[in-house]
């Protein structure tokens, strides 16, 4: 039987919102006797402003990178072992109730979407502008479907990328990081991406 993600993500969303946490992504893969659910966390809005007023007080228990400011507030997930232990136990049991992954035994994992954390939303590409980022696109733009380097603006396609068009977009400065020999090729310091032709998205560390 198939698995309904977006019935569990659905699932996950009420449970995580009910201990301050944000569902970031599922999956689910393996075989019939071998499977795995893995939904990874982050804490909600509320949480990292929780964070936030920790660090500008102190936050000696937060990580150094933080303190330091190597790293922010919206690139760290917040989750603790806690957080995955408690959202774990609670999912589980709606997701038995519910029969959300029916055909036998699978295996629930939890946990932080890691510094490398997968954007898949419009939101994660409006919270993480001025971040870098690596994009994978279904089809090509100037003969190349692997582009990096900081995320400057989340708005719609330019007339002169689509004339007409009022699809939401990314515009990308690939000035940013080394680029790749294709990349360099195409002679250009900006590429403009429609978030319907992202294929897979998700952040360069910078610690």
């Amino acid at each position: 039987m198939a698995v309904r993600l977006d019935e569990i993500r659905n699932a996950a969303q009420r449970v995580a919102a009910s201990h301050g946490l944000d569902v970031v992504d599922v999956e689910f893969s393996g075989s019939s006797k071998d499977r795995t659910l893995r939904v990874y966390l982050e804490k909600n809005a509320a949480g990292r402003e929780r964070l936030k007023a920790e660090l500008a007080a102190g936050g000696d228990e937060l990580p150094e990178a933080l303190r330091e400011g190597s790293l922010s507030i919206d690139q760290l997930s917040g989750t603790t072992h806690e957080d995955c232990a408690e959202f774990s136990r609670d999912f589980s049991v709606l997701l038995d109730v519910e029969d959300l992954v029916p055909g036998g035994e699978y295996t629930l994992e939890a946990s932080s979407p890691g510094l490398d954390r997968k954007l898949s939303r419009r939101e994660d590409f409006h919270r993480f502008q001025g971040s870098l980022v690596k994009v994978q696109t279904f089809e090509p733009i100037r003969n190349n479907r692997h582009w990096q380097g900081r995320l400057v603006a989340l708005g719609t396609q330019s007339p002169e990328t689509d004339p007409g068009s009022t699809e939401p977009s990314i515009t990308i400065d690939l000035g940013a990081v080394k680029q790749n020999s294709k990349s360099r090729k195409t002679g250009v310091s900006t590429v403009e991406i429609a978030l319907s032709n992202i294929e897979k998205a998700h952040l360069i560390p910078e610690i």
